[in-house]
């Protein structure tokens, strides 16, 4: 019986060692998480996988505009069928031929196509880009969202072990007689509220780190460490020199998209009327014709063949015309489309420069309040020990700090992520 325990113990040590030696530990920094985020995020890979289709796709238009050649082996048996000529038949004896075709066709369509192609690659590439900005954005609001939550942790814990120890001290003195048991009751049902705070911030910072491992392509059992800290993050100095930055217009992603979306509406025009030009082809073709008999017979197969076709579109009732209209209409609202989003992305540089400055002056604010809330629950928890303060004084400005220190932490990821925002826009 020992022996089986023994082996059931083994069996179970070493299942458990396999699957830690399979979680997935990371130490990063917010400048490796962005890293490690354009390597393993799949929609940077689907990106990148788009841009070479597009390099394809324009490989696949050329190369219909190249020689193309084929062969062909043909059987044809007609089951004993003879020709009559006059007074002499002539057998038709069962037959194979081997052909080679090589032909081109050339085609307007097709050569405004290739430079469309040329056109998609660039906005595939644009996308690409615009793609990895937009993954090192998300990593850094979620890996900034951690930090802040991690320091409301630390701040709850640091004000539950105070408030603790000033439950310890209210008890002693309910002991000896000087505090009432009302006075520990409401400092009790404190820490019971602080406590309940905290474990609804860890579960909240679990979703967050799963968020963090979903961007870095990873699954929720990556077990995630961040070696940089908020206050770390934070630098007032980047945050006044992006405000100084002036905006311009071309280095933003989606304004190069609809650049080349309304140049592509352009040359869709070109593409129509070339309906209109007329197309080339031309053939050359070899054929070898086997008769499987020894009778006589009459071979009509010639073994060169060349060809040369050129159509000339004369007349469609105006299909054409309404083609060519079409396009045109497309491309003037493309033009309109590109003018309200340069506005618009104006107004969004001027707003986002607003909210910067906004978040910056509530951080230095609530700086300040911080600390005074610290200074006052400090001061109230010593004159609570010393008898001249009661315990509602004492819970009240125990919540103002908490408060303070809420507002604290949201003031800085609030600026924090203003700044990422501006970044983006900006394309710094």
């Amino acid at each position: 019986m020992n022996k089986k325990n023994l082996i059931l113990t083994l069996f179970v040590f070493c299942t458990i060692s396999l699957a830690a030696q399979d979680t997935l530990k990371l130490n990063l920094s917010l400048r490796d998480a962005e890293q490690y985020a354009l390597e393993h995020n799949r929609s940077m890979q689907n990106a990148t996988l788009n841009v070479k289709k597009a390099y394809a796709s324009r490989w696949q238009t050329i190369a219909s505009m190249l020689p193309q050649v084929s062969a062909g082996l043909d059987y044809s048996n007609m089951c004993g069928y003879e020709i009559t000529l006059g007074q002499m038949k002539m057998a038709m004896p069962p037959s194979g031929t081997f052909s080679v075709t090589a032909s081109i066709a050339l085609s307007g369509s097709q050569i405004v196509g290739a430079l469309l192609n040329n056109l998609a690659i660039e906005m595939s590439d644009i996308n690409a880009k615009k793609t990895e900005q937009d993954i090192t954005s998300k990593v850094a609001t979620v890996y900034l969202s951690i930090l802040a939550m991690e320091k409301t942790t630390d701040l709850l814990e640091q004000n539950l072990k105070n408030l603790q120890n000033l439950f310890e001290t209210t008890l002693n003195a309910v002991k000896v007689g000087v505090v009432e048991q009302t006075d520990a009751d409401q400092i009790s049902v404190q820490v019971s509220s602080m406590q309940n705070g905290i474990n609804v911030t860890k579960r909240s910072l679990e979703m967050l780190y799963n968020s963090l491992a979903l961007q870095l392509g990873q699954g929720v059992d990556c077990k995630i460490t961040l070696t940089q800290t908020l206050d770390e993050l934070l630098n007032i100095n980047r945050v006044m020199e992006l405000l100084q930055t002036d905006f311009d217009l071309s280095q933003n992603y989606d304004y190069q998209l609809l650049m080349k979306n309304t140049e592509l509406s352009k040359k869709q025009i070109t593409m129509k009327a070339m309906e209109y030009v007329p197309s080339l082809g031309a053939y050359y073709q070899y054929s070898a014709k086997k008769y499987f008999s020894d009778e006589m017979t009459l071979n009509m197969t010639a073994p060169n063949m060349v060809g040369v076709s050129l159509k000339v579109p004369i007349w469609s009732s105006g299909v054409r015309t309404a083609g060519v209209m079409e396009k045109k209409l497309a491309y003037k609202a493309a033009q309109n489309t590109l003018i309200d989003t340069e506005n618009a992305l104006r107004v969004q540089d001027k707003q986002l420069r607003y909210n910067l400055t906004s978040a910056y002056e509530n951080y230095q604010t609530q700086t300040k309040n911080l600390d005074v809330s610290q200074r006052v629950f400090d001061n109230i928890s010593k004159k609570f020990e010393q008898g001249y303060a009661s315990s509602t004084e004492v819970t009240n400005s125990s919540i103002t700090l908490l408060t303070a220190q809420s507002n604290y932490v949201s003031a800085m990821l609030e600026m924090v992520n203003a700044h990422i925002d501006l970044k983006k826009l900006l394309n710094k």
